[in-house]
């Protein structure tokens, strides 16, 4: 089992220090979904909503949620995103919106948190956007599909 960076030696939280670290390319992949009522869920295709474009507002909900991760997680470090974007597709089947976050940078740590903070934004945005009409709504199955990068290398979901 590798050692957890996020403690001291007298075992306190710390933020890990990226001082000597080599800038490289990284990139993580995120995704989760939010189910919901079929008649919600038409709502959102209809573009009918109340509030406007769901998943317009999620589309930049989720982009401002990778931006500010360092501001939410208490030990992520401040990053310059070189690019964030994500895609929805609606899985009727399922009375689903499937969330995909793609976010890169080049520097001294990953990213995965980003990914998942814009997934995370963008489901709580579409939720937001939607909770007049369908308070039942669920997100779920938010995780990390895959990273690449830095000196533990590359990760894909096998699930």
């Amino acid at each position: 089992m590798e050692e957890l960076t996020h403690f001291n030696h007298a075992g306190k939280a710390r933020m890990v220090d990226v001082t000597v670290k080599d800038e490289t390319k990284r990139e993580a992949v995120a995704e989760g979904r939010i189910t919901m009522k079929p008649t919600t869920l038409a709502l959102v295709k209809q573009g009918a909503m109340g509030k406007g474009d769901v998943l317009g507002v999620a589309q930049v909900g989720g982009i401002m949620g990778a931006k500010r991760t360092w501001d939410l997680i208490p030990m992520c470090h401040p990053l310059l995103l070189t690019g964030v974007n994500l895609e929805f597709t609606i899985e009727d089947a399922a009375n689903a919106i499937n969330i995909r976050a793609i976010v890169k940078t080049t520097g001294k740590t990953g990213v995965e948190m980003e990914a998942l903070t814009a997934v995370s934004v963008a489901a709580l945005t579409i939720y937001d956007m939607c909770k007049a009409v369908d308070k039942a709504m669920t997100i779920e199955y938010v995780r990390l599909r895959a990273k690449s990068g830095g000196k533990s290398g590359n990760f894909v979901r096998e699930d």
